[in-house]
């Protein structure tokens, strides 16, 4: 393993790979990804892990941590609508990182709410899963926040979310198996005519 680098050469190197505005702490994330990288054993003065370690590593968890703040939730803003049918929105790419190994785990998210007054962008729903998805997450609980957070956002009389992912936790270590794992959280109530809508369209996408 490598001595460690002297202070100087260590300040010319967050320096120059140092935004002047972030929303984490820059240099302890560089401090963090270089410590891990050197406790495996790599020389992180490599021409080729200088900048995994100084800047991709903290720009990717600045942006894989952006559902913890409020600035980068997206609008919600909703609009009246001539009915207040049952709306569901299938597909939604889903991309989260497992608290307990921060590996990423990835799917689809399926969504279906009954308005409360006013219906939401369809595309809001897509850039609302996203931003609660960028968290250290269990899928559990994002389930359950993203139907609460949604509920709420929009006064939807009643939602239903539904996520299948699949956990690199599983598929890289431990049984070193890729399986899907499914997961649903519903909020207030839906009626029997609007949970087989819903269930319709998961089968028709899977």
């Amino acid at each position: 393993m490598r001595d460690h680098l002297t202070t100087d050469t260590d300040e010319t190197q967050r320096t120059d790979n140092h935004p002047a505005e972030t929303a984490i702490d820059w240099e302890q994330a560089q401090e963090g990804a270089r410590l891990l990288l050197d406790a495996v054993g790599v020389d992180t003065m490599d021409e080729t892990l200088v900048e995994t370690w100084s800047r991709r590593v903290p720009a990717t968890f600045e942006t894989l941590t952006e559902g913890g703040r409020e600035a980068a939730k997206p609008s919600m803003r909703t609009f009246g609508a001539a009915s207040d049918d049952f709306v569901v929105k299938t597909g939604i790419p889903l991309y989260s990182l497992c608290e307990h190994h921060l590996l990423p785990y990835y799917g689809e998210a399926y969504v279906g709410y009954r308005p409360g007054g006013g219906v939401v962008g369809l595309s809001k729903l897509s850039r609302y899963v996203r931003w609660q998805s960028r968290e250290l997450t269990i899928q559990e609980g994002l389930t359950r926040d993203i139907a609460t957070g949604l509920a709420e956002e929009i006064s939807a009389e009643g939602v239903v979310v539904e996520l299948h992912a699949t956990h690199l936790c599983e598929a890289m270590r431990g049984v070193e198996t890729a399986t899907e794992t499914v997961t649903r959280t519903t909020v207030g109530d839906l009626t029997d005519a609007e949970q087989r809508r819903f269930d319709q369209h998961v089968r028709t996408t899977e």
